[in-house]
């Protein structure tokens, strides 16, 4: 469908797919390494994104930038994307329909990135690529779960940085369970290793 990142964020900025382009300044497609290793995806644009047309920039990015630094990551390196492209009024959740109407480019983005690892933060993150599951009891364990290509795709659900915003205790939550990424790509990236050794 894309052959670039760049054609799709050009795709992104004329989407009119469903009805939040009503709102926006600016479509929010990601930010990133397209050679990334590990993708993050959270829920959708807020003031700050919508102004300045990057993902994560507001209060909940900076705690982001702090979680990445725990994870000994740095921004550039890592792909940072949402559920949505554009900014749900009054930063209220997503509609189902509007994920629906989105879910092609986050698509396209995990395809054409095709990382080793990826980070869902927040609850609709998580429910539109591990279906069924319970935030509470599923952040901070990773899960194999069907990718886009037919594979097993390598999924680690995390609350939304945003939530410790609001309640100081899920800071902790966070920081640990950032705390065990880098450990988790190295096995990814050890048990692909083996299967190939092993073929």
């Amino acid at each position: 469908m894309f052959k670039t990142l760049k054609e799709l964020e050009e795709a992104c900025k004329k989407c009119t797919n469903c009805d939040l382009c009503k709102g926006r300044t600016n479509t929010v497609p990601g930010e990133g390494s397209a050679k990334a290793e590990i993708m993050f995806i959270g829920e959708g644009p807020g003031k700050d994104e919508d102004i300045q047309g990057k993902p994560f920039v507001g209060a909940a990015g900076k705690f982001l930038n702090q979680l990445l630094e725990t994870a000994c990551l740095k921004r550039e390196d890592v792909y940072i994307a949402n559920v949505v492209k554009c900014r749900p009024p009054n930063n209220r959740d997503p509609l189902p329909e509007e994920i629906e109407a989105c879910w092609p480019y986050l698509e396209a983005q995990i395809e054409l990135i095709k990382p080793e690892l990826i980070v869902t933060l927040g609850r609709h993150s998580m429910g539109r690529l591990l279906p069924g599951l319970k935030i509470s009891e599923a952040h901070g364990k990773a899960k194999r779960y069907k990718g886009i290509d037919g594979g097993k795709q390598v999924y680690y659900p995390m609350y939304h940085p945003a939530v410790a915003l609001y309640n100081g205790s899920y800071r902790e939550i966070l920081i640990e369970d950032a705390r065990r990424i880098p450990k988790l790509l190295e096995k990814i990236k050890k048990e692909k290793l083996n299967e190939r050794n092993a073929k």
